[in-house]
């Protein structure tokens, strides 16, 4: 059974850019992970802060091995590096951190997927 993460990420109007960029910078670091099969960053469109990063996985075990893997380091240290070069600064790694943290509040979100549908051929 396939499961969802959802990392919920609340973001300032000012670091939306950043954030975004972070994420673009990092493309391609999960998709050739076991068991990996889904992500979207979604960006809120009203009445909300809050940035989904939906990622959906063959298993909990498939995600909790990417999460200590090295695909996961990687991709948490190159988004450091490009915040730092960006904000003069080497601390802090992923999405939130290098030039300040571009979240300011994150939450994980783990569903199992009981039913699913797509386009009918």
């Amino acid at each position: 059974m396939s499961v969802v993460k959802i990392n919920v990420l609340t973001v300032p109007a000012e670091m939306r850019e950043e954030l975004e960029r972070r994420f673009s910078n990092r493309a391609g670091m999960v998709e050739s992970s076991d068991g990996f099969e889904w992500f979207e960053l979604l960006r809120p469109v009203e009445g909300t802060d809050r940035y989904l990063v939906y990622t959906r996985w063959r298993s909990e075990e498939d995600f909790q091995n990417w999460q200590k893997g090295m695909a996961f380091q990687r991709g948490h240290a190159q988004a450091a590096a490009d915040a730092g070069r960006a904000g003069g600064q080497e601390q802090g790694q992923g999405h939130g951190h290098g030039q300040g943290p571009a979240a300011s509040g994150s939450e994980v979100w783990s569903f199992e997927v009981v039913q699913s549908a797509g386009p009918k051929s």
